[in-house]
């Protein structure tokens, strides 16, 4: 199906005219999977976005889907476990987008507390059984959708997985695994699953107001941000997705009833020259703030994160130099090589939606629980926040049993096994990726990327087929290629060159250039798809400089 700036425009008049069930606010992950969610139990729904689709958190995390090892030592069992079923559902039904990842876990002599372990053993006696014990946990608690259990590999086992480490002070490792996901894609996928189930969705719509009788919310005020535009979209039920902007969405509708305290995450990326990896992903197991921190690969390039800190700027999150230097000095301590400042292809953030009790001024966000809430918000609408990237589908299916509840429904849980889009035909699909690049000459890279869309790559290489220069690579050393800038105006609601080079690619954080010099020739490409004339077309160009400008200069 389409999904382009026309159903866009379709999909805002249908719902001012006609109205909806459920009206979800927020286009991240979260709003993404209640889109569906509704969507499968059969209600009429809506989605607005005020920026781009995952434009916030949903294209900052680590791209990793995982149990989250890390707060097993916080016997926060209940989020571990939620987590690992919910990474096991969404492998089944998603294959084409989450893959098995390994993580190498190494123990140094000077940790003390490795995973943030509740116990420090004198000498670090016992602590390789101790992780032993924590893993094999989190194996058991997967279950039946365990993707394979953790295995003792050693010292020079880990050396061999992970050569970047230092082999000084390395007392044990192990092997782990979790799964690996494009966030950005995992999102368009979930929203256009939604579509073909009926919902609703634009992007570039920001509330603005609601319409309240007798103190219950009616109409949500709505402003098209493209065409400046105001209407009203009437709906039964309001569910706030907004994420770290969740206080300031219930301060719209009368007093805020949720307390949220954003905790900054920062990524690095870097090139695999200055950061060799293979195949496997590395855990460093104890950071100065009580954290871990990741070194993934990442197409050609490897994603080394993430930081937890307080403040900021929700509207523009920006990685700082103290960020930067605390990544690269946290990560050399483990490191055989040196990293510096020069390195860093680019540096990015997102807040996370952390729920805060009352003394969350003396709290550090490290701290803070990742377990998701639903809440009753002002006017009857109905909050989700806090969770992670990994439990957004339990997060919207406990929203919908809320509601359910309210309006005395019966109760189902559809997208359990529900698969997404591109799922059906993934398979089928693999052949014939592997003759187009044959024929194109394609890397194991492109071929890696494209079959992410699933059976909808069917759709990209028959651009290609139709033109061969669409076949070609954007930048030379990156997986995209052309033929998905017009599949993403067309078929994911890309209307900015910002929405593709920052996030249906992303380029921007993966290019040395950050986009700058692809940008004209992936505009033009755009302007055919989206009729932009040649004065909006250099537009486009110089407001994507200026946006890379403004986020530098946070």
């Amino acid at each position: 199906m389409r999904l382009s700036i026309r159903e866009r425009a379709e999909a805002l008049q249908a719902m001012s005219t006609e109205g909806v069930d459920v009206l979800v606010i927020g286009g991240g992950i979260t709003g993404a999977g209640i889109a569906l969610e509704a969507a499968a139990r059969g209600y009429r729904v809506g989605l607005v976005e005020k920026g781009d689709f995952a434009g916030g958190t949903s294209s900052k995390s680590t791209k990793l889907v995982h149990g989250g090892i890390r707060y097993l030592p916080q016997f926060d069992f209940a989020l571990v476990q939620e987590a690992l079923v919910e990474r096991g559902r969404l492998m089944r039904n998603a294959p084409h987008l989450v893959r098995p990842l390994g993580f190498v876990l190494p123990l140094y002599a000077e940790n003390k507390r490795p995973l943030g372990t509740p116990i420090a053993p004198p000498g670090g006696i016992g602590m390789s059984a101790l992780l032993r014990a924590g893993l094999t946990l989190y194996d058991l608690m997967a279950g039946g959708l365990a993707i394979q259990r953790h295995r003792h590999i050693g010292a020079r086992r880990a050396l061999e997985l992970a050569p970047v480490l230092k082999a000084e002070g390395l007392r044990d490792a192990f092997l782990y695994y979790d799964g690996q996901t494009d966030d950005t894609r995992l999102t368009l996928t979930v929203l256009r699953t939604a579509a073909k189930r009926g919902a609703r969705l634009a992007n570039y719509v920001e509330v603005v107001g609601f319409d309240l009788e007798a103190g219950e919310i009616r109409a949500a005020r709505v402003r098209d941000v493209l065409s400046d535009e105001e209407f009203a979209i009437p709906a039964r039920a309001v569910i706030n997705a907004t994420g770290a902007f969740a206080g300031q969405l219930e301060a719209l509708a009368g007093v805020p009833r949720i307390a949220i305290a954003p905790a900054k995450g920062v990524h690095l990326t870097l090139p695999r020259q200055a950061l060799p990896v293979t195949d496997y992903a590395v855990v460093l197991p104890e950071t100065p703030d009580g954290r871990l921190l990741f070194i993934v690969p990442w197409n050609t390039r490897v994603i080394l994160g993430t930081t937890d800190t307080k403040g900021g700027d929700l509207n523009r999150p920006a990685a700082t130099e103290a960020d930067v230097n605390y990544l690269l000095s946290t990560a050399n301590a483990y490191l055989r090589t040196t990293l510096d400042r020069s390195q860093v292809i680019s540096a990015w953030a997102g807040y996370r939606p952390l729920v805060s009790p009352a003394n969350a001024d003396s709290q550090a966000t490290a701290k803070l629980s990742r377990n998701h809430v639903v809440a009753d918000g002002p006017g009857g609408m109905i909050t989700v926040t806090g969770g992670k990237l990994t439990t957004y589908r339990r997060m919207a299916q406990d929203a919908l049993d809320h509601l359910a509840r309210r309006w005395k429904q019966p109760i189902t849980h559809p997208t359990e096994s529900l698969t997404l889009d591109g799922a059906e035909g993934h398979a089928a699909c693999q052949d014939a990726l592997r003759q187009a690049a044959a024929r194109f000459g394609w890397g194991q890279d492109v071929l890696a990327r494209l079959a992410q869309y699933g059976g909808q790559a069917k759709a990209i290489l028959a651009l290609c087929a139709g033109d061969g220069a669409l076949a070609q690579r954007i930048v030379p050393d990156l997986p995209y290629i052309m033929a998905e800038v017009l599949y993403a105006c067309h078929h994911e609601m890309a209307v900015t060159l910002e929405d593709v080079l920052a996030r249906r690619l992303h380029i921007q954080t993966e290019d040395w250039s950050r986009g700058v010099e692809p940008a004209p020739a992936v505009a033009r490409l755009m302007a055919g798809a989206l009729g932009w004339s040649a004065h909006e077309t250099m537009r486009q160009v110089e407001r994507y400089h200026e946006q890379l400008q403004m986020a530098e200069a946070a």
